[in-house]
């Protein structure tokens, strides 16, 4: 996956997702509503036939890259743990 910085400030990041959609850029943005630091996670994709997904990343404070790499290694952990479940499952 490519990742292009379109915008980045001391509080604010917004990265376009280079060939995802709706489904990546959702669970990444409602994951980073689970962080305290983080005041607006949302993203933008203007056509699904023509368009790359922006996400956009404001903070109250703190970094907004480490709030993205937070949000993906939470995702993470809950994968493998979906993943153990799914493989008990018979």
């Amino acid at each position: 996956m490519e990742i292009k910085v379109l915008e980045q400030t001391k509080n604010k990041l917004r990265v376009e997702l280079v060939g995802k959609t709706h489904t990546l850029a959702n669970v990444l943005s409602k994951e980073l509503w689970n962080d305290k630091d983080v005041a607006i996670a949302g993203y933008n994709l203007p056509h699904p036939q023509v368009s790359n997904v922006a996400l956009i990343i404001e903070t109250h404070k703190g970094d907004p890259k480490k709030a993205l790499v937070g949000a993906i290694s939470r995702l993470k952990k809950d994968n493998k743990a979906l993943n153990v479940l799914v493989k008990k499952i018979k």
